[in-house]
């Protein structure tokens, strides 16, 4: 191996250079349970603790899903949880006014003579809903008031854009130094900005008053620990700041009122301006992370993760507009940072830590410092050298010379690691040195991947009873946002934020009936939760041919093999399980081993192919081919898991179901039902059904339910790694059975490109399924979609979906009424009971709470539903349902009790679980999908293979047309054989 070239930069500072092999990726070391985030990248929430994957039967949804969903989560950095209870029990709970008088409801009312609320494409309000009882929640949205300006008029803002010169193109960080150091400036002061403007450190400032015109601020540039300006002229920028517009907010409280002509009013400018003003404070102060995430050490010690991450505690806020009021949402939230420190220190931690990621794209975008040069030096790591400084290179001046021996001739320094990677400080060119001389920068959220256990450390973290989350976002709040002081820039423009949380009506909705066979009821509990103790399948399925497989890889807990005794009597109590539910389980499985090769015998695999290889050859030689394949997993390995789930979707056509070795093997009857539950739904069982009251508002014509939902590559997927689009429709009497299509389509597109085509293909499996008949009506639930893209969705999707109806006849035309509803998981909203007697024993809402006035929108027609229960942790998130097209009319309270049924009809749990089961069906469907692009998504595919045109897409020169065609190599037809694909193999 050949090492070459060192050149030097400077006369105080060298680059090093290596040539012989990949040298611009770090490995970090393999281990059994690599694997993470479910989905995008970026400061996303873990998913709720109590999402209904196992209602009394656990949570265990039988290995079939990899944990962890993103890389933050809400809730407290405080250590300890504290005693749950009512949030501010015992202090006054008073209704707004503007709410209490119920001049909501006479608005809403006089919608309907206009003639909008019966226009499906209006999507106002019909009405706001009545069943249930009726209650006051608290919920985390603070109102705020606008004072007029001095002469007693409508407040105005005034908008400027701002021009840096030089152009610096998206350093975000130099652009907010650029402002730190303006806003010392004479020309600042004497413009009488200090304290009466804000702006987003970029192109946008708003002032409480008319600024001079022109206005040109000129600013000498250093970096912060620099003592001054190196020379004078060096580095100068100049802020030209250009009068934009004057915004009144006359018209926003004509909105917020609900005056009929200005329904169409576009009140973003205003909101994000005044979302600026109020988030002003925490952005000069701490971290902003996503717009509108703030952070700061200061508020609470960060909290160690391992691995080199720690969780810091920080705020979201944004402002809405809620009838007759604006409110700032704010909700406590926890994210990943960096951890501050030596490079050597944050190297080794990664290494202790089963990291979901490579040491080379762990470190990759890390700022760092050194100061062995004689000065502080800000430098970016590019990435993690498979050399240290134990190897040699040449140097002009001392010839063939290792990296140790050169630092200790040519700086006096005495690597104390020479055995460790070297690091990637360079630009354009790579420059390689000693970690050890390079320390973190404070403050660098994290946007990588976490390893299952970080995930779990944040998860309990943030796991706050109500009372204690409360009381934190409330204090966050008042310091945040300066209300326990004189803040100058929210005086100057004349804007107050309530310290105390709204008070807003709210009702509980009755629980479903749930039947299983010969109409018996199980008792339903407070946490919206029941067992199958006592009672059969509505519909059991029959299972007569099914293998076992046994992996092992080398883990203490797996079994022993085909033979092992402990196996079979898990074996037998599953079946017994199985028989005892109402299935048919009629003929002894055949067994099956897979020795996978060790771990440490492969090269860097993400994607185990070797190990994949194994399985299928086992799997194969299982004559004659099984309907089932129950696959006992050695350990917690995604790639494992994932590749089971592709190889037999995708290319064997054979229905799987998975668990873990380590806990089945303890034969826990939960555990034991849980898989049972999943195994009857996939041979094409019916484990419930909603009773007669319970299904009122789905039956009377035959109704088709469906759920539609997207999901996109993280930030570290391959680039052009494509999108992955789900449709589940339902197909059956009972809306029990939901049979799912896939597909992918270019990288993030939010809108689904060929759902004509999709729907075709539920269509006329209801149609095979219903004895020739199409649905009459179609319910259709759309997650994955920003309230933002609405309109975009009405323009793209709604049309397909006609379009699908008129391919779908070839005789009369058809054409259904569809109604379709978009839900999100709200994130940031939160509701606290205010009596006890409405609330679960920890303080939390119960299950069936939902909320259409207070905090909803001023025309449109939506709700929240908190359908589920809350456990014993955390606060369950509501989801935000929002009505963009209604053919069928529903009124507020059928909608809301339909979905609130949907809610209990998830097949793999006896729980109600937080959103309705056809999105739930639908999300899971797509989450399968990701296991077919594991290994584009992982963004480790120059490591695993290549295209078919032999392309290795995981180098730097993999164009995003490489990575779609193998895309499209690893999909194949995707889950297209007779055995599936009219299943709910998915789950």
């Amino acid at each position: 191996m050949q090492y070459s070239s060192l050149t030097y930069t400077s006369t105080t500072s060298m680059t090093i250079r290596f040539r012989g092999r990949d040298v611009h990726r770090g490995r970090g070391r393999a281990n059994a349970s690599v694997g993470g985030a479910r989905g995008g990248g970026g400061l996303h929430g873990l998913p709720d603790t109590n999402r209904g994957r196992g209602g009394t039967l656990t949570s265990f949804r039988g290995g079939d899903r990899g944990s962890s969903r993103g890389l933050a989560t809400r809730g407290s950095l405080l250590r300890g949880r504290g005693r749950a209870g009512i949030f501010m029990h015992g202090q006054p709970a008073d209704i707004d006014p503007r709410i209490a008088n119920n001049s909501d409801k006479a608005l809403v009312a006089a919608f309907n003579p206009a003639g909008l609320a019966s226009d499906p494409d209006s999507h106002l309000r019909p009405d706001f809903g009545t069943e249930g009882r009726e209650i006051k929640l608290r919920t985390n949205f603070f109102p705020m008031q606008l004072a007029p300006d001095p002469q007693g008029q409508n407040l105005k803002l005034y908008a400027y854009h701002v021009h840096i010169t030089p152009a610096i193109g998206t350093l975000r960080r130099v652009k907010r130094r650029i402002y730190d150091l303006a806003e010392r400036t004479i020309t600042w002061a004497q413009a009488g900005m200090t304290g009466k403007v804000v702006h987003d450190n970029d192109a946008r400032l708003f002032s409480s008053f008319l600024l001079p015109q022109p206005l040109t601020i000129r600013v000498p540039y250093y970096d912060e620990g620099e003592r001054g300006p190196a020379r004078q002229g060096d580095r100068v920028y100049t802020l030209m700041i250009v009068f934009v517009q004057e915004i009144d907010t006359g018209q926003l409280a004509s909105y917020l009122a609900g005056q009929m002509q200005y329904r169409n009013y576009n009140a973003s400018p205003v909101i994000a301006a005044l979302t600026l003003i109020l988030t002003h404070l925490p952005t000069k102060t701490g971290v902003v992370v996503n717009r509108n995430r703030y952070f700061s050490p200061q508020i609470a010690q960060p909290f160690r993760l391992g691995g080199g991450i720690e969780a810091w505690n920080g705020i979201y806020a944004s402002v809405k507009a809620t009838y007759k009021q604006l409110m700032l949402n704010a909700e406590v939230y926890i994210a990943p940072f960096y951890t501050p420190g030596n490079m050597v220190f944050a190297m080794t931690a990664f290494r202790d830590v089963s990291l979901a990621t490579t040491m080379g794209r762990f470190f990759q975008g890390v700022r760092a410092e050194t100061t062995h040069l004689g000065y502080r030096k800000v430098v970016i790591c590019r990435g993690v050298a498979s050399h240290t400084a134990r190897d040699s290179f040449n140097a002009p001046e001392y010839g063939l010379i290792t990296v140790e021996e050169y630092f200790r001739r040519k700086y006096n320094i005495q690597l104390q690691h020479p055995d460790l990677q070297l690091i990637n400080v360079g630009g354009q060119t790579e420059n390689y040195q000693p970690a050890e001389l390079f320390d973190i920068v404070p403050g660098q959220p994290s946007r990588k991947r976490l390893a299952d256990q970080q995930v779990i450390v944040m998860s309990s973290v943030g796991c706050q009873p109500p009372n204690v989350q409360g009381e934190t976002t409330v204090t966050q709040i008042r310091h945040q946002f300066g209300l326990d002081v004189i803040w100058p820039e929210l005086e100057s423009f004349g804007i107050t934020i309530s310290p105390d949380m709204a008070v807003i009506p709210g009702r509980i909705l009755s629980k479903p009936g749930i039947t299983y066979a010969s109409s018996v009821a199980p008792s339903v509990n407070d946490q919206a939760a029941w067992n199958l103790v006592g009672v059969k399948f509505a519909v059991g399925a029959q299972l007569d041919n099914w293998a076992v497989l046994v992996i092992k890889d080398n883990v203490r807990v797996e079994f022993a093999g085909a033979s092992d005794r402990d196996l079979h009597e898990v074996v037998s109590a599953f079946r017994h399980m199985c028989n005892a539910s109402g299935m048919h389980v009629t003929a002894d499985p055949t067994y099956a081993t897979a020795q996978l090769p060790r771990r440490d015998s492969e090269a860097f695999d993400p994607i185990r192919q070797e190990a994949i290889k194994t399985i299928k050859d086992t799997l194969l030689s299982i004559k004659p081919k099984p309907t089932l394949i129950f696959v006992m997993l050695a350990n917690e390995d995604k790639a494992i898991y994932e590749g089971v789930k592709h190889l037999c979707d995708v290319r064997l056509d054979v229905a799987t179901v998975c668990a873990q070795s380590g806990k089945i093997r303890r034969r826990n009857p939960h555990y034991l039902a849980n898989v049972v539950l999943k195994v009857n739904t996939k041979l094409g069982g019916i484990n419930h059904r909603l009773d007669a009251d319970g299904g009122k508002w789905l039956h009377g014509e035959l109704t088709m339910v469906v759920g539609i939902d997207t999901s996109h590559p993280s930030p570290d997927s391959a680039v052009g790694c494509p999108s992955i689009a789900a449709v589940v429709a339902s197909i059956d009497n009972d809306f029990t059975q939901y049979p799912a299509i896939l597909e992918i389509q270019n990288s993030r597109i939010e809108m689904i490109t060929n759902l004509r085509d999709m729907m075709v293909d539920r269509l006329k499996l209801f149609q095979k399924k219903n004895n020739g008949k199409l649905p009459e009506r179609i319910l259709i639930y759309r997650s994955g979609i920003s309230q933002s893209h609405f309109n975009h969705l009405r323009e793209v999707e709604r049309p397909l979906i006609i379009e699908a109806f008129k391919a779908v006849s070839s005789g009369a035309p058809y054409r259904p009424r569809f109604t379709i509803v978009v839900c999100s998981k709200s994130r940031h909203v939160r509701f606290y009971p205010t009596e006890q007697d409405d609330a679960t024993r920890n303080g939390n809402p119960l299950p069936g709470t939902v909320v259409d006035r207070g905090i909803t929108a001023i025309y449109d027609f939506d709700f929240f539903l908190q359908s589920h229960g809350s456990g014993t942790q955390g606060i369950p998130r509501p989801t935000h349902y929002y009505v963009i097209h209604d053919e069928i009319r529903y009124s507020a309270d059928k909608i809301q009790g339909i979905t609130n049924a949907l809610s209990y009809m998830y097949a793999g749990a006896t729980q109600a679980i937080s959103v309705a089961s056809p999105v739930y069906y639908a999300n899971a469907a797509c989450q399968r999908g990701r296991c077919y692009l594991r290994k584009l998504l992982y963004g480790n595919v120059g490591e695993g293979g290549t295209t078919t045109s032999g392309t290795q897409t995981g180098s730097e020169n993999a164009t995003e047309m490489d990575v779609m065609q193998e895309a499209r190599r690893l999909w194949g037809w995707g889950v297209a054989g007779a055995g599936l694909k009219e299943t709910m193999f998915y789950l």
